[in-house]
């Protein structure tokens, strides 16, 4: 479940601060890691290229202390790259990457957005006011190999739905991207890359940066340093028994959210049961006319059959309960730092995805994570707190 990223943009203060910690990591520690041979990028299309004085006063508009970090110039483009679909069928997915204009090496950092519900906020579309328009530039100006996936369904991909935090896809889309960039970085003359990894992401991002991080380390092919993932729905199970059980916010937004989680499901392992089966009227009848618009006001359990949310409680409910569980992230344990951030009031989010998910991986004998529970902050004022320990923690880990 996640946020709209524009949320993320309000408070310019802390995203600035953010960036200057992220320039703490320079160009430390150049491990060499041997990639495969290219065979995701498609094609890296120029959307611009600004000079280190354009970047800087890009930089200047968000904070004028950025101005200070900004070492160079950038070209943005946007990457179309092969991956797979829910099915595993092959589709081209897309995405933006901020390459800095440099001689010397530089680190990789790959961030993961939140919901959105927009084409237009996808970030290969580069348009105003989005994530990446904001943002990567000023990335790629501070030295980064910025990469920001659009995920499946916006992009090159608009035409598919979005599996909506499906662990599976979220995570391959993801490093399928990176693996086109790499591709791309080892082609093109003019960037290089010290072949360091850094990943974060807040809410979805969140969710899909913790399945990507799985993957890395599965596969041992990136030079993964360090990640951070804030706020989101690790504890799949666990999240949609609170769901159904006990009374909750009642915001028609947030049940959105939820209900495309349960859609996406549906679907996506073969169930196909019709609106009715887990909606009562006329929430059944509004969410097939217009899921984001539909005015599903009151708590989630209260929206729910009657039948069908006894027998998601007590059992019943086989199929669905096993595709629900397939999407946590529970059963491993990270190996690189990680920290998870989360808000203890997050009533969008629930704080126990990521307290059972820390439990989880701490009960498997990981050492390397840290749980940074947030007293009192909910799903918009926990950003902060994880913008700043997120840099800080990544120049602590060059």
């Amino acid at each position: 479940m996640t946020v709209n990223p524009k949320l993320l943009l309000r408070n310019i203060s802390y995203w600035s601060l953010f960036l200057v910690f992220l320039a703490l990591i320079g160009c430390r520690d150049q491990s060499e890691v041997q990639p495969p041979e290219s065979q995701y990028l498609i094609e890296a299309t120029p959307i611009v290229e600004l000079s280190q004085e354009e970047v800087a006063q890009r930089a200047g508009e968000i904070s004028p202390l950025l101005k200070a970090v900004v070492k160079n110039g950038v070209r943005v483009l946007r990457v179309t790259y092969k991956t797979q679909f829910v099915d595993g069928s092959p589709i081209e997915a897309s995405g933006a990457v901020a390459l800095p204009m440099g001689d010397q090496p530089f680190p990789m950092l790959s961030i993961q957005h939140g919901t959105i519900t927009r084409e237009a906020d996808a970030p290969s579309n580069f348009a105003p006011g989005t994530e990446f328009m904001e943002y990567g530039a000023v990335f790629g100006g501070m030295g980064y190999i910025a990469v920001f996936p659009d995920y499946i369904g916006y992009g090159a991909s608009k035409h598919l739905p979005h599996p909506y935090e499906h662990r599976e896809s979220l995570g391959r889309a993801c490093l399928d991207m990176l693996r086109a960039v790499r591709e791309l970085v080892e082609q093109d003359a003019r960037v290089k890359w010290d072949k360091r990894l850094y990943i974060s992401g807040f809410s979805e991002g969140g969710y899909a940066t913790l399945s990507l991080q799985k993957m890395l380390e599965e596969g041992r092919e990136f030079n993964l340093k360090a990640s951070t993932c804030g706020a989101g729905a690790y504890n799949k199970t666990a999240f949609m028994h609170r769901l159904v059980s006990e009374p909750t916010h009642g915001i028609a937004s947030y049940n959105r959210l939820y209900t495309w989680v349960l859609l996406s499901y549906n679907w996506i392992y073969g169930l196909n049961y019709p609106l009715s089966y887990f909606f009562q009227e006329p929430f059944a009848a509004e969410i097939s006319k217009d899921l984001m618009g539909a005015p599903l006001t009151g708590s989630f359990h209260n929206l729910l059959q009657t039948d069908f949310a006894t027998g998601l409680l007590n059992g019943q409910e086989g199929e669905l309960l096993a595709a629900i569980a397939d999407n946590d992230l529970l059963g491993w344990k990270p190996e690189v730092p990680t920290q998870l951030y989360h808000g203890t009031a997050d009533d969008l989010v629930f704080y126990l995805n990521t307290e059972t998910t820390y439990q989880s991986m701490v009960d498997l004998g990981a050492t390397s994570v840290e749980l940074k529970r947030l007293e009192g902050k909910n799903h918009s004022t926990a950003v902060m707190d994880y913008l700043l320990g997120s840099y800080a923690f990544f120049s602590a880990h060059p």
